[in-house]
C-alpha cells in the first residue's frame, strides 16, 4: 500500500522529527539534509510538490551556542529557538541549493490557524510557493509562543498543515520504523501494524509502555495526526526518518512502514 500511496499522490506534506535531524553527536546532521534534499528534488522532477514541516530548531541553536542546555527558564527556550531557526534554515538551504532549489520558511502558531484571514492567507502563500517549484519549511514559532497560542508539537503541525493545503498524503518521519503492537525497543519481537483503518480502535489494542513512548514525540501524537489528515480523506505513512534514502526505499518497498488509510483509499 505504501508505494502505491506514494505513486498517486501529487501533494505531499513530509514531517521530519528531531531524532531523524540530529546526529549523534546532538547537531544538525548535514549528511541526512543533503540525502533527503537529493530525493525530494527527484520526487519534484516526477511533478510532485513537497512541503516539510521541520524540528530542530532548539537543537540547532544549543548546537551554534554550546551553551544554555540546562536553561529552563521559557526566555532562553526562546532564545536558542530563534538562533536555531537561523541556523535550521541554513542548514536546508545548503541541502537543497545543490538541487537548483530555493526553500521557504513558514512560521507559525495555534492562533494563526484559528484566524480566517491568516489561515486564507497561508493557504495562498503554501500555493504560491509550490507552484513556483520552491519547498517551504513549515515550523512552529517557538521564538513567541506562549503556552496559550502554542500548537505543541510537530506532528499536529503537520496534520493540520497537510489539511490546510489540501494534501493528498501525510508521511511522518521518527525513529521508529511504524506502528507497533508493543515498544519496539523494549520488545524485540513486537509486531509492526502494516495498515491501520481505524485509528481510535488501533489504540485499544497496542501498549505504548505508559511514560516510554515508542517514538521521540510519542506515539500519542502520531496517532492523532493520523487521525486528524484521516477524517479529511488525507492517507498518513508512519515510518523511519533515518533509514537510508528512505522516500525512495518506501517507493520501492524495500522499507516498511505503517499507513493510515481513509475510506477513499479502499
Amino acid at each position: 500500500m505504501i508505494p502505491e500511496l506514494l505513486s498517486k499522490s501529487r501533494k505531499i506534506v513530509i514531517k521530519i522529527g528531531s531524532n531523524t535531524l540530529a546526529d549523534s553527536e546532538g547537531k544538525i546532521n548535514a549528511g541526512f539534509l543533503e540525502e533527503f534534499a537529493d530525493q525530494t528534488a527527484g520526487l519534484i522532477k516526477s511533478g510532485k510538490q513537497i512541503v516539510i514541516v521541520s524540528s530542530g530548531a532548539r537543537i540547532a541553536g544549543l548546537s551554534a551556542l554550546g551553551k544554555w542546555a540546562r536553561k529552563q527558564d521559557i526566555h532562553y527556550k526562546q532564545a536558542l529557538c530563534a538562533v536555531g531557526q537561523v541556523e535550521l534554515m541554513g542548514a536546508w538551504l545548503r541541502a537543497f541549493a545543490p538541487q537548483g532549489l530555493h526553500i521557504g520558511q513558514i512560521l507559525l502558531t495555534r492562533d494563526d490557524f484559528g484566524d480566517p484571514i491568516r489561515t486564507l492567507n497561508m493557504r495562498n502563500t503554501l500555493f504560491t510557493l509550490v507552484d513556483e517549484g520552491i519547498v517551504p519549511i513549515i515550523n512552529e514559532n517557538d521564538t513567541v509562543g506562549v503556552e496559550e497560542i502554542k500548537i505543541g508539537d510537530n506532528d499536529t503541525l503537520a496534520a493540520q498543515s497537510a489539511v490546510l493545503w489540501s494534501a493528498d498524503l501525510l508521511i511522518l518521519f521518527s525513529d521508529i520504523d511504524g506502528l507497533y503492537r508493543k515498544n519496539p525497543k523494549d520488545h524485540p519481537d513486537a509486531e509492526l501494524i502494516r495498515e491501520v483503518w481505524d485509528v481510535e480502535g488501533i489504540r485499544k489494542t497496542i501498549d505504548a509502555g505508559g511514560a516510554n513512548p515508542f517514538g521521540a514525540g510519542g506515539i500519542a501524537t502520531k496517532l492523532d495526526a493520523a487521525e486528524r489528515a484521516v477524517s479529511y480523506g488525507i492517507p498518513m505513512i508512519l515510518a523511519h526518518g533515518g533509514r537510508p534514502r528512505i522516500l525512495e526505499a518506501l517507493a520501492a518497498g524495500t522499507r516498511q512502514g505503517t499507513a493510515f488509510l481513509a475510506g477513499k483509499n479502499r
